[in-house]
């Protein structure tokens, strides 16, 4: 991972983390709305309703020793811990969430079982087949070598454990390449969100089988996600939240004003949801 780009990434959640706290809690990603999108309810709920239909549809029912790739201020660290009671990691590039999740597990009482550090998800500071579940929830996006981001994960799990990844995508392209229109709005969401660049899900889909590996699943959740913009534009704009704002400087401002982005690119079928899961 570049410099360049570490820094930007590890500046960008170090200045907005504590805002998304105050407004929307300690989970740092998308809510579940329902097959088909269109189920209303509680922000907080719908995001805890996406952790658990992840595990319903992997199949996974307990783990021991789990590691979240980037994970944010531990909101899925902490729940998978107390639901499993497992041993969780998390690693983020962002000194700020590291902290904050640190003091968010001994608020829960799991800091003997938790542990937060910053570390490069490319280049893990842990040794072969030491988790019975990877997680990877929003992040491989970040990710500017996903086939080395894929093998680091596929090194750390443990023979018969279980990787799952959710991350942004783009659509497929084999049977139509992006357009001038297309690429120059995931240009603009590269820009804003710090993204290296994002590929399909049939992209991830052939990493995983080169890795390999097995009993390797796929879906696409967009229609279940997108909805979940909308949310975060309602509550971006409240006077706490434009206050927030303020303090929090450029990069969040930034973000914030940019939010109609992700949910252009869900409303034209450019922006994708993708899920992979497998076992080692």
């Amino acid at each position: 991972m570049s410099t360049t780009l570490y820094q930007q990434i590890q500046q960008f959640y170090d200045a907005s983390s504590g805002l998304w706290e105050q407004i929307w809690g300690e989970h740092m990603h998308h809510g579940y709305y329902g097959p088909d999108g269109n189920q209303r309810k509680d922000r907080r709920l719908a995001q805890i309703d996406l952790i658990e239909e992840l595990l319903k549809w992997s199949g996974v029912k307990g783990a021991e020793n789990i590691l979240d790739v980037g994970c944010g201020i531990g909101g899925s660290s902490l729940y998978l811990a107390e639901k499993f009671n497992a041993k969780s990691t998390g690693i983020t590039l962002s000194p700020v969430q590291a902290a904050r999740a640190t003091a968010r597990a001994r608020e829960a009482n799991l800091s003997q079982r938790s542990q937060f550090l910053v570390a490069n998800a490319q280049e893990m500071p842990f040794a072969d087949d030491s988790f019975d579940l990877v997680w990877s929830l929003e992040s491989g996006e970040h990710m500017p070598d996903k086939t080395q981001f894929l093998q680091e994960c596929y090194r750390v799990l443990k023979p018969g454990g279980t990787l799952i990844m959710v991350t942004w995508c783009h659509r497929p392209t084999d049977r139509k390449p992006l357009n001038a229109d297309e690429q120059k709005h995931l240009d603009d969401i590269y820009r804003v969100y710090c993204l290296p660049y994002v590929i399909s899900l049939p992209e991830y889909e052939a990493i995983a089988r080169q890795l390999p590996l097995n009993n390797i699943r796929t879906a696409d959740w967009s229609t279940a996600v997108a909805p979940f913009w909308n949310m975060v534009i309602d509550s971006a704009f409240t006077p706490q939240a434009v206050f927030g704002l303020l303090v929090s400087g450029w990069s969040t401002i930034q973000g914030a004003l940019s939010l109609g982005l992700m949910r252009r690119g869900y409303e034209r079928g450019l922006i994708r949801f993708g899920l992979l899961c497998g076992h080692k």
